[in-house]
């Protein structure tokens, strides 16, 4: 399937850069064939020109000299006469005669479109007519580019029609495994539940039962969770204080006593709209990803500001540090740093947050070996 679609790819723009010549090559025949045709009929109209100011001609010829005079009203020309040292214009503004520096440039300008056609009569230089590209030539110029650019677009149509396909068949494909695990963590989830009821009938510690029905609670959260990956999850206001140190509390209490955590949080409730479920999930995957950057020892802190209508969570870690390079990567579905993991916690936490929330997430600092610092901004209810 791989073969097939690099084929594709390959076949795409080998058949885009065939047409593009092809494209390049026509014009550039056609443009030299309109300059070919240009030039002749200068110099029919030069000839023209020259009988009608030197010879003496029958009417029949000099109607037939005024009808070649009068069909050039495209090509724009100065005519420089070398007997009286003076220039005439056609086809071109009457304010050129009167600048001479204008004239001058614009004289150099047809020299380098088109060789100027010298008229002789009687053995010496009559005039020197020099002509610049009509209107129809000036376009044709450019109708290849114009070409390219329509080319170039729809190839790049194409290609984000193909990154947004793939990218929505990735996420049917996330969203099916979530629900899937979802559905396959319930089995034992039920069981779980049984098995706590008969312990409970079983004179057990009831403290061990709490912790254990605290788990069978946690891991029905999970599946809740992972059955709304890919669905527009219900957001209602909610104490963002209270949801985070909930969150941040059940952490601290199953993780290793190496792990010194600390927290910062106003002494107010301040609402926002949430999915409890969802916002703790991203708190976890954040506190977790700190943790191991620290390999499990050392300092994780989570501070909470409210600033106007804003509220900030900031996660301080003090481990290994991101490279600034990757501040944005490491948002992205796959990009990890360790050596197990499919590198989605970041990636979903920014969904969740941006797209599901309507907030920000970003690496707030980061230092190599010092630490790293993310940060959350939602909006206040």
């Amino acid at each position: 399937m791989l073969q097939n679609s690099a084929f594709g790819r390959w076949f795409l723009i080998s058949v885009s850069l065939i047409i593009i010549s092809l494209v390049f090559w026509n014009s550039y025949s056609f443009y030299n064939s309109l300059k070919e045709n240009e030039r002749v009929k200068m110099e029919i109209w030069t000839e023209a020109q020259k009988a009608y100011a030197t010879e003496d001609l029958e009417s029949t010829q000099l109607n037939l000299v005024l009808n070649i005079l009068k069909m050039n009203t495209t090509t724009p020309m100065i005519a420089y006469n070398h007997a009286d040292s003076t220039h005439n214009i056609k086809n071109l503004d009457e304010d050129i005669l009167k600048n001479k520096n204008k004239r001058d440039e614009l004289i150099a300008d047809f020299t380098s479109e088109n060789e100027p056609i010298v008229s002789e009569f009687k053995g010496k230089i009559y005039n020197t007519i020099y002509y610049g590209n009509s209107p129809l030539i000036n376009k044709l110029k450019y109708y290849p580019l114009l070409l390219i650019l329509i080319v170039a677009l729809f190839i790049l149509a194409l290609y984000f029609f193909y990154r947004t396909s793939r990218s929505a068949e990735t996420n049917r494909l996330w969203a099916g495994m979530a629900k899937e695990t979802a559905h396959q963590i319930g089995t034992p989830l039920s069981s779980l539940l049984g098995w706590s009821e008969i312990l409970r009938s079983e004179d057990v510690n009831p403290e061990y039962l709490d912790e254990m029905n605290k788990d069978i609670n946690r891991l029905e959260m999970i599946a809740d969770r992972f059955g709304k990956v890919g669905s527009v999850p219900v957001l209602h206001k909610h104490d963002i204080v209270k949801e985070t140190t909930e969150a941040y509390d059940y952490l601290k209490n199953r993780t290793s006593k190496l792990v010194d955590f600390k927290i910062e949080m106003p002494n107010e409730k301040i609402l926002v709209n949430l999915n409890p479920q969802l916002y703790s999930w991203t708190i976890e995957n954040l506190v977790k990803n700190g943790i191991d950057a620290m390999r499990g020892k050392g300092e994780i802190q989570i501070k909470m500001e409210h600033k106007g209508n804003n509220v900030v969570i900031k996660i301080t870690d003090a481990g290994k540090g991101i490279p600034k390079k990757d501040f944005k990567n490491v948002f992205r579905p796959g990009f990890t740093t360790k050596k197990r993991g499919w590198g989605l916690g970041l990636s979903l936490a920014k969904r969740i947050i941006e797209e599901y929330h309507k907030g920000r997430i970003k690496v707030c600092s980061s230092a190599i070996g010092e630490g790293t610092t993310m940060e959350i901004v939602m909006k206040v209810a």
